[in-house]
C-alpha cells in the first residue's frame, strides 16, 4: 500500500477494541473523520503509516494472524477500514474546539426556541442569550448533546436574565383547500389531536415551543393566505 506521511501535528490515533484486543492506527484527523462519515477519501490521504498496532505509543504491532483471529481476514485494507468505520478517532484540539462551538450555537438556538423572557413572555434575542451564557457559570459538556444540556443552561441563565421554559398548546383550523399543506407544517411539531371536519377543514391541537410560535403562524398564514383560525388553549411551563 502506498501512503504519504501526514503533518506530524495532525497525526492522531484511531482505535478499535475488538475480540479483547485494541487495534490502533495513526491517521490524519480531518481525513479519517471524512472517511468515517462516508466520504470518498483514499487511504493515502488518511494514513500516517501502514502499520497496525496494539499500542501505537509503545510500538507494539499487530500481525496478520491477529487480524485473522479477530477480523477473519488477513487483508490489511479491510482491517483499517473497520478501525476507521467502527472505531474511535482521537480529535485534535482544533476539532474539539470546533465541535464545542457548534454545540454552543445549537444550545443558544434551543434556548431561543424553547424559552421566553419570564417578564414579557417573548423570546430573548440570540445575542442576549449568548452574552448571558458567557456571564453565567454554565459550561458546555463536550460529552453530552445540546438537547441534554438545555435545562441545565436555563437554570444557570436565571441568575443573569429573566427566563423560563415554555410551550403553548394551540388549536388551529384551516380551510379544506389548504389542509394538506397545513398538515405538513403541523406535523413538524407535537400533534395532540387532529381530524378532518365535516366541511373538509383541517383541525388540530398542537404543542409548540413558545419561541417559534410566531414562525409557526407565519408558515400557516402564508400557505392559507391568512385563513387560519387559532386559539391558545394553555401554556405549559
Amino acid at each position: 500500500m502506498k501512503f504519504k506521511m501526514v503533518d506530524v501535528d495532525k497525526a492522531v490515533i484511531a482505535r478499535l477494541k475488538k475480540g479483547g484486543k485494541h487495534f490502533e492506527i495513526k491517521v490524519d484527523c480531518d481525513k479519517a473523520l471524512e472517511f468515517k462519515e462516508g466520504k470518498n477519501v483514499s487511504f493515502e490521504d488518511i494514513l500516517a503509516t501502514t502499520e497496525i498496532y496494539f499500542d501505537v505509543k509503545k510500538g507494539e504491532k499487530a500481525s496478520t494472524s491477529d487480524f485473522q483471529e479477530v477480523f477473519q481476514t488477513e487483508d490489511v485494507n479491510e482491517v483499517i477500514t473497520k478501525i476507521l468505520k467502527e472505531g474511535e478517532i482521537q480529535l485534535t484540539t482544533k476539532h474539539r474546539e470546533s465541535e464545542k462551538e457548534a454545540k454552543l450555537k445549537k444550545l443558544i438556538n434551543l434556548v431561543h426556541v424553547n424559552a421566553v423572557d419570564s417578564k414579557t413572555g417573548y423570546p430573548h434575542p440570540l445575542n442576549r442569550i449568548e452574552n448571558a451564557i458567557s456571564e453565567s457559570k454554565f459550561r458546555i459538556d463536550e460529552n453530552r448533546s445540546a438537547d441534554e444540556q438545555l435545562e441545565g443552561a436555563i437554570k444557570e441563565l436565571r441568575a443573569i436574565i429573566p427566563i423560563k421554559l415554555e410551550r403553548k398548546e394551540v388549536e388551529i383550523k384551516i380551510p379544506a383547500s389548504y389542509g394538506g399543506q397545513a398538515k405538513g407544517i403541523v406535523h413538524k411539531h407535537k400533534v395532540k389531536k387532529e381530524e378532518w371536519l365535516s366541511d373538509g377543514s383541517y383541525y388540530s391541537i398542537v404543542e409548540i415551543p413558545s419561541g417559534i410560535l410566531d414562525e409557526f403562524f407565519d408558515e400557516l398564514n402564508k400557505i392559507s393566505h391568512g385563513q387560519v383560525e387559532s386559539k391558545i388553549l394553555k401554556i405549559i411551563e
